[in-house]
Formats: C-alpha cells, structure tokens, sequence
C-alpha cells in the first residue's frame, strides 16, 4: 500500500479559506483514483472530491461543488483540496484516499485501498 499523510487542517471563521494537501509515499502509486472524504461527529465518512491521476478529471458531492476544488501535482506525488466559502457543516476529520480504478464509483470508501490519517477542520460560526 501507498502512504498517505494530509496536512494543512485547523480553525477558520466561517467564508474563510483552507488548504489540504495529501502527499504519498512509500512504493510508487499505480492506482489511478484519489479522493477526499470526511467525516463529522456521529456521521458516517462521506465523499467530498475525487481527481483522476492520469487525466486529472475531477467529480464533486453538491455539498462541496462551487465551494472545493481538487488538484494534484503528479511530479510531487501530492494531491489538494482548496476549500473557499467554508461553513459550519464543513466543519470534519478529512481523509484522502488513493484507489486503482477511476470510473462511476469514485465516491464509495469501498473504492480506495490507501488511507492517510486524517486532518481536523474546524468552521465557527
């Protein structure tokens, strides 16, 4: 399996800004799939954004679409989710995921074999 670590959680005032970044590590990705999940208190992990490390096609839950864009730098082995217009309910651990398959169900946890540990985001209100 790839390592993954997120970095560049924390508190923001809500419309505030934040950017995480997902690096991997360890033996070469192969897979072709990356995503960011999160979860909330007492809720289940959802899918938030999903990038295609080939084509860099991305796919978005409406609950980010407008608000999060997903990028990633192939040559730093480092994907990112850019989150603007953040409000309470972003409020989550996020988790990046890395998987082999891009296709329909990018947005299933069962997709992905590679998961980092997790950043907090915290948006007050």
């Amino acid at each position: 399996q790839v390592q993954l670590v997120e970095s560049g959680g924390g508190l923001v005032q809500t419309g505030g800004s934040l950017r995480l970044s997902c690096r991997a590590s360890g033996r070469s990705f192969s897979g072709n799939a990356m995503a960011w999940f999160r979860q909330a208190p007492g809720k289940e992990r959802e899918f938030a954004a999903a990038i295609s490390w080939s084509s860099g096609n991305t796919y978005y839950s409406d609950s980010v679409k407008g608000r999060f864009t997903i990028s990633r730098d192939n040559a730093k082995n480092t994907m990112y989710l850019q989150m603007n217009s953040l409000k309470p309910e972003d409020t989550a651990v996020y988790y990046c995921a890395a998987g082999q398959n891009w296709g329909p169900p990018v947005m299933l946890t069962s997709e992905y074999d590679s998961w980092g540990q997790g950043t907090q985001v915290t948006v007050s209100s």
